[in-house]
């Protein structure tokens, strides 16, 4: 079963910190939030904003389409014959 938008975000932006081996505090600098705000974010717990996930996007030095999960293919979206 495909995660949700929202899980599929933070599990990408959660992957993007660890590859670069960036704390959570570079982003709540630069969104002006607690730290613990951050990791509710990225738990999953609390939705990305769109504004967040540029910013985000633009401090690591990734597009925002990584964030996002790949558009669904015709097959995917297809109800099975009945």
């Amino acid at each position: 079963m495909r995660k949700n938008i929202a899980e599929h975000i933070s599990s990408e932006v959660r992957a993007e910190l660890a590859r670069q081996r960036r704390p959570q505090r570079d982003i709540a600098d630069v969104l002006g939030i607690s730290v613990n705000q951050v990791s509710e974010r990225i738990r999953g717990d609390v939705e990305w904003r769109v504004s967040e996930l540029v910013a985000v996007a633009d401090l690591l030095g990734v597009p925002l389409i990584q964030f996002l999960p790949a558009p669904a293919t015709a097959e995917q979206v297809a109800a099975p014959a009945a």
